[in-house]
């Protein structure tokens, strides 16, 4: 039965912020465009359901959440809030749970590194995007495989949030504070400008935005509006596991991809 998401719904709001790598072939299954209409035109039926549940990468975050909350559902808006912006479920899930859960899904795929990768499991870690970027993407190749800087692919990758300066058609330009590296760790560098997309062939995700607006931004799309709340929220995460790679770790992933 096909239904309309008033507000969207927790497989709206995965679909939001997924569309952006998946689009890139970053992860999920090959169908894009698919997750562009269904985020568009705001319709949850059971074919979003499949799509989001070929996202092999949020899955055992999402996963582990619904465990330790009791939640049904693994796409439930709150578990999928928390994992891309956060919010106090991710302080519920215990270290050991987290642990068995990265094991069971990464253990295989980071071979060799996944000594190094251990140490990140009780420093602090929670179940949050920046976790998978700053932690996991150094271990499973996916930084020097690409053709990028690796620096780039961590700011890319990575939630970030910035204030509309401008917004005109299908772009807009948002002030952020992109990801910097010292050659020893990784910081938030100087507020600047940046042209991002928030349509494409008149498809779009929320409401043409409008100067002032705080938005949260995967790769080059704005994928939703932030209140205050959601934006300390991805400011305290973040902030978070950028600490736990710069002082907390012995190998720190990151530090070793691109040194």
């Amino acid at each position: 039965m096909t239904q309309h998401a008033a507000g969207g719904d927790g497989l709206q709001l995965f679909a939001r912020y997924a569309y952006p790598p998946n689009l890139r072939g970053f992860c999920g299954p090959d169908d894009h465009q698919a997750l562009l209409q269904y985020g568009a035109s705001g319709v949850t039926d059971p074919g979003l359901a499949r799509l989001a549940q070929a996202f092999a990468g949020p899955l055992p975050y999402l996963t582990v959440m619904a465990e330790a909350t009791g939640i049904a559902d693994p796409f439930d808006r709150r578990l999928v809030e928390a994992y891309w912006v956060g919010n106090p479920i991710l302080d519920r899930v215990t270290v050991g749970a987290f642990g068995s859960v990265l094991d069971e899904r990464f253990r295989r795929q980071m071979g060799g590194g996944w000594g190094f990768f251990e140490e990140a499991i009780p420093a602090g870690s929670v179940p949050h995007h920046s976790f998978h970027v700053f932690a996991v993407y150094p271990w499973v190749g996916l930084l020097r495989g690409e053709q990028a800087e690796p620096l780039v692919v961590l700011d890319r990758c990575r939630i970030r949030w910035g204030t509309v300066l401008e917004s005109a058609g299908e772009t807009a330009v948002v002030r952020s504070r992109p990801l910097e590296w010292d050659g020893k760790r990784l910081h938030l560098g100087d507020g600047q400008a940046e042209v991002v997309r928030q349509a494409t062939d008149g498809l779009r995700f929320i409401d043409p935005l409008r100067p002032g607006d705080l938005v949260s931004l995967h790769w080059d799309w704005v994928c939703d509006r932030l209140d205050r709340r959601s934006l300390g929220y991805l400011q305290r995460y973040t902030s978070r596991h950028l600490d736990m790679v710069n002082e907390r770790l012995a190998h720190p992933g990151p530090a070793m991809a691109m040194g």
